[in-house]
């Protein structure tokens, strides 16, 4: 049905379509590009607040840890120059006889329990240990030659000496603190305390701070994270590296650069580091990012760098960036709805009188359709009625073609039919007249065996009679076949043309059940051998053969000879009804159509194929009744 195109005035496509087909193709991706922007925007913003609060923070956490390490570190430095004041240190120094070593080792290992530092010994001025607090340990330093460490080197020439390493007799690091020891104004020998301060990095992990202490080389020699610890903060130069190899001051550790996956300076002694996340830990973490305020501790070269995590705070930032571009979404949907809202009511008024009239046409047309709809299907149902009475006469010249085909079969076969009778036929009269002349003389043995030659004669020609009744009868549409008795009674109708031909038979197929009539079948099978009987006329040595193989629910079987082929142009109208390569008298140009229609109809197909070494194969495929393996014939 349609419609009346003025029954629409109100809203004129040339004015409408073009502004909502720009506001449809614009204004979503607008919308979105607008809601990103602005959800950056939030995100960015956020961020940069929340990182200046946490620095305002950070420095007063850096001041206070500072401090802390500061007051451990200097609470130390007096020890050293204690040992001036001791008498029993300058006999030694002055005399090294085994009962001055022996009171100074007892005076420094209690000084070194009251201290509560690592260890406390006395070096001579050439960096041999005189004394040392832990003489009784089987690692003690006593005899130990130290010349080479920094911190000797400075203190014997008068300069304080401070000094974080790796001991390089048991591998403990520690911090040493070195005083030279003077007499008359004269070096005598040097006093060392060291000191180990892995406390802070224990009080650091408990209070769940990440920090670090850097030396005047960039090395971190204290960390809450013991992964960084004895790492570079800045690449080191060939030269210091070869100064650090010869004083063994980290003792053979690689000193690997730490290397942040990103670095952004803030402000001065401010940045933001990004690290990889801790594989060993959680292969799903993300990379993790740090505010890094690093602050220079007073008396000493070093750095303490204190580490605030990012992750909350980006986090944080991340949903601010999504409540503004939400915000902004759904303001922004509000004013499209509510603009809509306003168009669809003003359309809906406009529109109300043009629907008022179109209902009154509508109903008018709707009477006057629903009038030819119902012609419409009167005409439809006789259309119907003519189709299925067509449909059936159809059906019924097909079966009664399909029957022609098999009286023109049987008309073509009544030369051998009528040679297969003949015979009996005479032998019986022969036979019949020599069994009254036997009986006439008394030999009943020979009439016995006469009269039992006469009976089986007549069963043979029982057996051709009857071929040719089933052969002649109509099939069903549907039904089951057994293709080795099929073949078997094909081959007995055709018989006589097979005897005079001197046909060399092959058969190499299995006998099972396939979906299709009896009698079908063995006309099918008919036409198939009759064709390559007929292409083998001229053949001196006529082969037939009869191949089958299963293949996907279906068996195939294959009717091949070795005639004399089809030429090109007769293979396309190979299968076009009343087309035959025969005399009018030997052919209707039926067969291979009623034989291609009767194996489709029962979900089969006939096909042909033409081998190089000469000859046809005509390829019948038929749906199996049980797909099973069957034993070949």
């Amino acid at each position: 049905m349609k419609c009346d195109p003025t029954l629409y005035r109100a809203a004129p496509p040339s004015l409408a379509v073009k502004p909502r087909l720009i506001r449809h193709l614009f204004l979503p991706p607008l919308v979105i590009a607008l809601m990103i922007g602005l959800g950056y925007l939030g995100f960015w913003v956020s961020e940069h607040y929340g990182i200046r609060s946490l620095s305002e923070n950070g420095q007063r956490q850096l001041e206070l840890h500072a401090r802390a390490v500061e007051s451990e570190i200097s609470k130390y430095t007096y020890l050293p120059s204690l040992l001036e004041l001791e008498s029993s240190v300058s006999k030694l120094l002055a005399d090294p006889s085994p009962e001055h070593r022996q009171t100074v080792n007892e005076y420094l290992e209690g000084l070194n329990r009251r201290s509560r530092s690592r260890a406390i010994y006395v070096m001579d001025t050439t960096g041999r240990v005189m004394a040392t607090s832990n003489w009784r340990d089987v690692d003690s330093y006593l005899g130990e030659d130290l010349s080479f460490r920094a911190y000797f080197q400075n203190a014997v020439r008068g300069q304080p000496g401070r000094f974080y390493g790796i001991g390089s007799t048991n591998g403990e690091p520690g911090y040493y603190l070195a005083h030279g020891l003077e007499e008359h104004g004269k070096i005598i020998g040097v006093a060392v305390v060291k000191v180990r301060l892995e406390a802070m990095e224990e009080r650091w992990q408990r209070a769940r701070l990440e920090a670090f202490v850097s030396d005047e080389n960039g090395i971190i020699i204290l960390s809450s994270d013991p992964a960084r610890r004895l790492k570079s903060v800045v690449p080191l130069s060939d030269e210091t590296k070869e100064k650090l190899a010869r004083s063994l001051q980290y003792y053979w550790f690689p000193l690997n650069e730490l290397q942040p996956l990103a670095r952004e300076r803030l402000a001065e002694g401010e940045e933001k580091l990004t690290f990889p996340a801790n594989s060993e830990v959680d292969s799903d973490e993300e990379d993790i990012s740090y505010l890094s305020q690093t602050r220079p501790l007073s008396d000493t070269p070093w750095n303490f760098t204190l580490l605030t995590p990012l992750q909350d705070l980006r986090r944080e930032a991340i949903n601010q960036g999504i409540l503004v571009a939400v915000a902004f979404a759904l303001v922004a949907f509000l004013l499209i709805a509510w603009n809509e809202r306003r168009k669809v009511i003003a359309t809906r008024l406009a529109a109300r009188e043009a629907l008022q009239e179109a209902n009154n046409q509508l109903e008018r047309r709707i009477t006057e359709r629903t009038t030819d709809l119902r012609a419409s299907n009167e005409r439809l149902k006789g259309q119907i009625r003519e189709r299925r009475l067509a449909e059936e006469t159809l059906r019924r010249a097909q079966d009664e073609l399909v029957q022609a085909g098999k009286l023109a079969a049987i008309g073509q076969m009544s030369t051998s039919i009528a040679h297969e009778l003949n015979q009996p036929l005479a032998a019986l009269r022969t036979l019949s007249g020599n069994t009254v002349r036997f009986l006439e003389r008394g030999q009943l043995d020979v009439a016995s065996t006469n009269l039992k030659t006469i009976n089986e004669l007549i069963d043979r020609m029982g057996r051709i009679t009857a071929s040719l009744r089933s052969f002649a009868r109509r099939g069903d549409d549907k039904g089951q076949a057994c293709l080795g008795k099929a073949v078997d009674a094909a081959l007995q109708l055709l018989g006589g043309r097979v005897e005079s031909a001197h046909l060399q038979l092959h058969r190499d197929f299995a006998d099972l059940q396939v979906q299709i009539d009896q009698t079908r079948l063995e006309q099918i099978l008919v036409n198939l051998i009759g064709n390559a009987l007929d292409a083998m006329q001229a053949q001196p040595l006529p082969e037939l053969w009869l191949e089958g193989e299963e293949f996907d629910g279906k068996y195939r079987l294959r009717v091949r000879d070795n005639g004399h082929g089809i030429d090109a142009e007769a293979r396309k109208h190979l299968f076009e009804p009343f087309f035959t390569t025969k005399p009018g008298e030997q052919g209707l140009g039926l067969g291979l159509t009623l034989s291609a229609s009767l194996a489709a109809a029962n979900g089969g197909h006939l096909g042909v194929e033409h081998p190089a070494s000469g000859g046809t194969t005509f390829v019948l495929s038929l749906p199996l009744v049980s797909p099973t393996h069957a034993e070949p014939i």
